[in-house]
């Protein structure tokens, strides 16, 4: 006869009671942590902007039921909508990473984390309304911005030594816990309720990476991030309703996260929440690309003018990658629709090598049907030097290197040409923040009149003006 199991409610697991302890207590207090939450928000919002060209994008955009707007409710940029908060997440978080083209953390786990910005801009404009409503003062940017820096490093430190991908779920499980705890700060919750957010985040499991990867990649990568950051508005509003938590729902002996999901392993957190993430946080300043292929396609660039006009000559294109490179956008045969294409190194770097540039339009069906992209795949030879792995993973570089050498018929070669770090990297700030504000001024053209983009530009510059602008009067300027 088996023991009876006890049904002695315990404490909260200590990785809950961290979470909230962080959220509800820590002043983020570095100028450089703040700084860069200001570039990435106005990359991201950027990016979101530039994605309403797309209608595969903007079909899913909107109420989920025709006519199921709430005027006072959360405005999605860019757009008329003015929805209740969960549905502006899932719109928000959709739209800046449809053209994954903002930032990127890339260790164990890899992932973006300003798509937690799909439900703290949601939150934080909702809650701004409604307290302007009843005579009451609206959130700040600063609190925006206080978010996004504390979403950043709960996923970040997460992903430092703690992989998904290994065990086939994808990263925007990290989106969807990071995004709960803050977004339940933001709406006033007590330390109790962050943790019943967030346990409820981890009882929902993780998504399957299926649509990542091939044979199966399809366009949920895109709204993957909305639809997490949504569910944590849902997690976060249960909780300030006094829904109930579940205070092992990682440890609980079989049926907790770590038994079920990791085979009994806790998570290593080797250290303390701060601002270390989005102060060392990737840009993809560039080119919407997969974060593991910008260095390479740096290199195709540098190549083109060498190329451009002996494409047919080619023998063998040489492609030194790392091994996170390698697992995930190292991919032959077909290519099926736009999600397939911007994750496969192999057609970036011929795109790059092609063009000499590489943009979303890039990987639309009318660009792929170009037969020289195939005909450069198909020369092609990915090899890991063991190197790049290994900065790869090096606290102190975090490098995310690629090299490319051509090969030509008659036996001569071009330089093999190495870029370890990308534009949007930490080492490479002072020459990556220049061409990120011009992405955004190009960016909001796109979507508004040059006086309008003016007026969001300076704002955004003017970073003590932004730090202390009302979130209803931000969100008012992206309004078409």
């Amino acid at each position: 006869m088996s023991a009876p199991i006890s049904n002695v409610r315990p404490p909260y697991d200590a990785e809950l009671k961290q979470i909230a302890d962080y959220v509800l207590d820590y002043e983020v207090a570095s100028a450089e942590a703040f700084d860069t939450a200001r570039y990435c928000l106005m990359d991201t919002l950027g990016c979101g902007l530039l994605a309403l060209r797309y209608p595969e994008c903007t079909k899913l955009l909107g109420p989920i039921v025709p006519g199921a707007t709430l005027p006072g409710g959360a405005r999605v940029p860019g757009t008329d909508y003015e929805l209740e908060p969960v549905q502006a997440a899932f719109n928000i978080g959709c739209m800046i990473r449809w053209l994954d083209y903002n930032d990127t953390w890339l260790a164990a786990e890899w992932g973006h984390p300003s798509d937690n910005l799909g439900g703290i801009l949601a939150v934080a404009d909702y809650i701004s309304r409604q307290r302007e409503q009843t005579g009451h003062a609206p959130l700040r940017m600063k609190d925006v911005l206080s978010a996004m820096i504390k979403a950043h490093e709960i996923q970040g430190v997460y992903a430092l030594e703690n992989s998904f991908n290994r065990i086939g779920l994808d990263h925007v499980i990290l989106v969807r816990l990071a995004s709960t705890a803050v977004v339940t700060a933001l709406l006033g919750g007590s330390h109790t309720q962050v943790m019943n957010a967030v346990s409820n985040a981890w009882l929902d499991g993780g998504a399957l990476r299926t649509y990542r990867h091939a044979p199966n990649t399809g366009s949920r990568k895109s709204w993957a991030a909305g639809d997490a950051t949504h569910r944590a508005v849902r997690h976060a509003l249960f909780a300030l309703k006094n829904e109930m938590g579940y205070p092992s729902a990682l440890t609980a002996p079989h049926w907790g996260f770590y038994d079920v999901v990791r085979k009994g392993q806790p998570f290593e957190l080797k250290q303390p929440f701060a601002t270390y993430v989005m102060e060392h946080v990737l840009f993809k300043i560039s080119f919407p690309a997969e974060f593991h292929a910008q260095t390479a396609v740096e290199c195709a660039i540098q190549l083109h003018p060498h190329v451009k006009d002996r494409l047919d000559d080619i023998e063998t294109v040489h492609l030194s990658t790392h091994e996170s490179a390698i697992r995930i956008i190292d991919k032959q045969g077909p290519l099926n629709n736009p999600a397939d294409r911007d994750h496969c190194l192999q057609y970036m770097t011929a795109i790059g090598l092609i063009h000499g540039t590489l943009t979303a339009d890039h990987y639309e069906d009318e660009a792929a049907q170009d037969p020289r992209i195939d005909a450069l795949r198909e020369k092609m030879v990915v090899s890991e030097d063991r190197r790049y792995s290994v900065d790869y993973l090096d606290p102190d570089k975090r490098s995310i290197a690629n090299a490319v050498q051509i090969t030509f018929r008659d036996g001569s070669q071009t330089d093999k040409v190495e870029v370890e770090y990308p534009v949007g990297h930490r080492r490479r700030r002072t020459e990556g923040i220049p061409l990120l504000i011009e992405k955004f001024d190009a960016n909001l053209r796109t979507r508004f009149s040059d006086h309008q983009t003016d007026e969001i530009v300076a704002l955004c510059q003017d970073h003590e003006r932004l730090l202390d602008t009302p979130v209803p009067a931000f969100m008012d300027a992206f309004v078409p």
